[in-house]
């Protein structure tokens, strides 16, 4: 089946509608309309129901998009082994993690730590003091951005916080993190020594958006001590969050990566509950088959995650 057809159909979807995707991919409407046409008069299936500018995937076009991903993947591998260019790994992360932690894991594996994990080292453009041997592509995202792009097949890896679900495919514990409640240094509570739970409930908690690591630590790791929270919504920006939070509008639950430069310059500060938070586990999610060369890498990135632990057993 001619990859045209195909990349014309994901770039549908992924733009909303015939006339974005033709400017995305820089051709004339009626080119990708032709080539829309044609897939499906390959398959002897409708994959599209057209209704205006837009068009929506119908019950074989949803069956269809993630195999048409993988096969633009397939191609884009083989591209790059004909070529002799490094392989691609397209990683996803959580804005709390990437906040501070990601930047050491990748900046560890640029200089060749995962050299003993099977990375290729020093091969393809490495460079004489190491490195992964692939081209690494970051996406820092909310969680449910991340998901989609996992599932559309857009991303290799997706390092988050543990929320609980349920992970499908191979996933594995890289990390684990400390819980820590904050606030602003003029907070009412933030000169305690001590916060009791009922102190800490009379204020709001302050998170980024349904699922994101504050609400899912406020839910789960601190179900029984702060089932009675006011939650307050800052959506779309953990920075915003952390600036209101440091301004004095309420509390927030958050890892400690989150948080580490603020606390250090003094614009939070950690209020010390009487009751013990649990730590949150940081877990990475990943593609099968990705080919051997950007495996390596893979094997490469884990082992150096593991290391970087940020709460090392």
């Amino acid at each position: 089946m001619d990859s045209r057809y195909l990349r014309a159909l994901v770039a549908v979807v992924d733009h909303g509608g015939i006339s974005a995707a033709a400017q995305a991919l820089g051709y004339a409407q009626s080119s990708v309309s032709a080539q829309l046409k044609r897939l499906e008069a390959d398959l002897g299936v409708s994959v599209l129901v057209r209704a205006g500018t837009g068009a929506v995937l119908t019950e074989a076009g949803t069956r269809l998009l993630p195999h048409a991903r993988a096969a633009l993947e397939l191609e884009e591998q083989m591209r790059r082994a004909a070529l002799g260019d490094r392989p691609r790994l397209r990683i996803g992360a959580q804005e709390s993690l990437a906040h501070a932690w990601m930047p050491d894991v990748l900046a560890a594996l640029e200089y060749g730590a995962g050299a003993g994990a099977g990375a290729e080292v020093g091969a393809g453009g490495g460079g004489a003091d190491g490195g992964i041997g692939a081209d690494v592509e970051l996406t820092v995202a909310n969680r449910a951005a991340l998901e989609r792009g996992f599932a559309a097949g857009e991303l290799d890896l997706v390092l988050q916080y543990d929320n609980g679900a349920r992970a499908l495919g191979p996933h594995a514990v890289v990390g684990h993190d400390r819980t820590v409640l904050v606030a602003g240094p003029g907070h009412p509570l933030a000169g305690q020594e001590r916060v009791t739970p009922e102190q800490a409930l009379r204020h709001d908690f302050l998170v980024a958006e349904r699922g994101c690591t504050s609400e899912m630590l406020v839910d789960r790791f601190g179900r029984d001590l702060l089932s009675g929270a006011q939650v307050t919504m800052v959506r779309g920006s953990l920075s915003a969050l952390l600036r209101l939070t440091g301004h004095g509008h309420g509390v927030s639950l958050l890892p400690e990566l989150a948080v580490a430069r603020e606390l250090e310059d003094g614009e939070l500060v950690e209020l010390r509950l009487t009751e013990r938070l649990r730590p949150v586990a940081i877990v990475a999610q990943w593609r099968p088959r990705l080919g051997a060369p950007a495996e390596n890498a893979l094997r490469a990135l884990l082992d150096v995650a593991r290391r970087a632990d940020p709460l090392p057993a």
